[in-house]
């Protein structure tokens, strides 16, 4: 059944007046206005949720803080990446949001968020593990191996990264221990990535003892700008590690 948004304003209308509002349509731009004492409730209606509502919306802000925008309940229901989306910007917007069935009995109606003011320290506070994770993230990658807004391609993480360090030591070197690694500069986390083998480009050929599949020598050769990045940094670690054996030399 096609919806229109004249099947959304009679069950919103009938709500409202069953909370004791006077309810009018189309006043002064609104598409729904209501009254109690001093209070006044503007709706705006889409049969979608889309930018055009938004902007309603927010214009109408200008003259109540009680604001909603009514859509039809979603066919996904409330458990869709869609769905926690739109109340996130609309928490962001401090709107309301009100979902009308007009196939159920009346037209059921169901208030899912009332204006509120949004509280931007209080959601920093929430989400610092997030933020954390981003500045970790970004700190951790060596170079510009990923094209912002690119989908469906296969990203190159930190965490990739230091398999990809750990497999460029492999390359060189053959079978190698978590401690041989780290030795060479592929970080705390390698002895994890060798163990867990998400991409499944290590074995265990015996107790703490690692070899490298063949499925990795065919990955990297897609990226050999990254291999020679790692391989110039395994060269300039080898380096180190002689001079400060030579100066351990010297002093003994």
């Amino acid at each position: 059944m096609r919806i229109r948004e004249t099947d959304l304003y009679g069950p919103v209308r009938e709500y409202l007046e069953a909370q004791g509002y006077q309810v009018q349509g189309e006043v002064n731009g609104c598409d729904l206005t209501a009254i109690k004492g001093d209070e006044l409730i503007v709706v705006e209606m889409k049969t979608s949720f889309n930018l055009k509502l938004l902007c309603q919306a927010v214009k109408r802000q200008r003259v109540t803080e009680s604001v909603y925008v009514a859509v039809p309940y979603p066919k996904g229901g409330r458990r869709t990446a869609a769905w926690r989306d739109m109340c996130i910007l609309l928490r962001r917007l401090e709107l309301g949001l009100i979902t009308v069935e007009p196939a159920k009995e009346g037209g059921r109606v169901e208030v899912h968020l009332h204006p509120q003011a949004f509280d931007r320290a209080r959601s920093l506070r929430a989400n610092r593990r997030k933020r954390y994770s981003i500045i970790k993230e970004t700190a951790g990658r060596s170079g510009h191996y990923n094209t912002g807004g690119a989908n469906r391609t296969r990203l190159i993480t930190a965490y990739r990264e230091q398999a990809i360090h750990i497999a460029c030591c492999m390359m060189i070197y053959g079978d190698m221990s978590p401690a041989q690694l780290r030795k060479m500069g592929t970080g705390p986390k390698t002895s994890d990535i060798l163990r867990d083998n998400y991409y499944g480009w290590f074995t265990r050929v015996t107790r703490g003892i690692y070899r490298l599949e063949d499925t990795a020598r065919e990955f990297l050769k897609e990226y050999p700008d990254l291999v020679e990045h790692y391989m110039d940094k395994i060269a300039e670690t080898e380096r180190e590690l002689s001079s400060q054996q030579a100066r351990h030399t010297e002093r003994t």
